[in-house]
């Protein structure tokens, strides 16, 4: 944390008004005020997190705001990232925070770093913050945090979502268990479908990414219990919440240096032959291809590949190969969005597979690399 602000400073007339239901507050105060002026805090990802996150931290008067992210603003982004406009499409997502603190509170001095969270790059942003917020959305990046705020000893606030469900905690170095402590090896990339995958709830990144602002502000105020050793489910389907304690691990070795991270999202990637848009378009001019499309109806109405064939996933059964007469040399392939259904798809026909028939492919890149290579069309939901 920097030092400790003067309990004696004064705050302007428009200050007073602008933060004086914090000024009531027991315990915040004057003193919480100046804590919370005095912050530099860093927000990991300008996204469903980010967003609730960024909002309420500049809202709260921050001395600097820091975020980092790469990406740019798509359609389907909108649903749930209510930092951004339509307006913002193909804009950077850090461009969006610089924008809400010039119309929200000019006080604040927003830092924007365009780029991926990297070993390269962790441990000197750390040191350069009090706090930091991590809301991405790979496992490759919440162990790089973790693993880089245990190495400078700064406080991290973390939290995740999928489909109706979110968890936060918080992770101090100084006091507290760690994620390893918790999860001691990062997770298969399959694990988890990512949000283009499996969906999220929109509303539900504001309830999650309030709270971890929450927390932040609690760490740097000083005021009431951080989850440190606590880890705070929600179900957004029951509204049910859990808080589940954890310690620290006495057989794990300390944090000293980063590792190897793979900077992937958290998206399925499981076991089973691919074939690449080239492949497909010659087995096409062949008359010997059978385009499977698996993904949802309201999906092609978006994009489709001419020519295929429509059974969603949840749908598909052995029982695929008995609806068809199969010539010979027909060669299945399955297809979806970006490629990781069809994966899934693929590996049920084939179990249940005549052994006559050759072993069903899923298209690499799916339904959007097909029009982006093919059709020279960039499609994104």
């Amino acid at each position: 944390m920097s030092a400790e602000p003067s309990l004696a400073r004064e705050l302007t007339a428009t200050q007073l008004a602008r933060y004086s239901r914090h000024l009531t507050l027991p315990g915040v105060g004057i003193t919480g005020q100046n804590r919370i002026a005095n912050a530099k805090v860093l927000i990991i990802g300008a996204g469903g997190l980010g967003s609730p996150i960024a909002s309420y931290l500049i809202a709260a008067g921050v001395k600097q705001l820091s975020v980092i992210d790469p990406d740019s603003v798509e359609l389907s982004n909108l649903q749930r990232q209510i930092l951004h406009r339509e307006k913002d499409q193909g804009a950077l997502k850090v461009a969006s925070v610089q924008r809400l603190a010039v119309e929200l509170n000019s006080e604040v001095a927003v830092h924007c770093h365009a780029t991926y969270l990297a070993p390269e790059n962790a441990v000197e942003l750390f040191a350069e913050h009090d706090v930091v917020i991590d809301g991405s959305d790979n496992f490759a990046t919440r162990y790089l945090s973790s693993d880089a705020a245990e190495i400078t000893g700064t406080s991290l606030v973390w939290g995740t979502i999928f489909q109706f469900a979110g968890q936060v905690s918080v992770f101090d170095p100084q006091s507290g268990p760690m994620l390893r402590d918790i999860f001691p090896e990062m997770p298969e990339a399959d694990s988890v479908p990512s949000c283009a995958e499996g969906g999220v709830f929109g509303a539900l990144c504001g309830v999650v990414g309030s709270l971890m602002a929450t927390e932040a502000l609690k760490i740097i105020t000083k005021v009431g219990q951080p989850l440190t050793g606590k880890l705070w489910l929600y179900d957004a389907l029951t509204a049910g919440v859990q808080i589940l304690s954890f310690d620290r691990d006495p057989q794990r070795a300390s944090v000293r240096e980063l590792g190897d991270y793979e900077p992937q999202s958290c998206s399925v990637v499981v076991s089973g032959e691919e074939i690449d848009v080239t492949e497909v378009e010659k087995l096409r001019a062949q008359g010997q291809l059978v385009l499977l499309d698996v993904r949802e109806p309201w999906e092609r109405a978006l994009a489709t590949i001419e020519g295929s064939i429509h059974l969603p996933l949840d749908q598909l059964s052995g029982d695929f190969w008995t609806q068809f007469h199969w010539e010979p040399g027909t060669q299945v392939v399955t297809v979806c969005k970006t490629g990781a259904r069809s994966v899934r798809a693929a590996l049920t026909l084939n179990a249940a597979r005549p052994a006559t028939l050759a072993p069903v492919l899923s298209l690499r890149g799916g339904t959007l690399r097909w029009l982006a290579e093919i059709r020279g069309q960039v499609v994104n939901y």
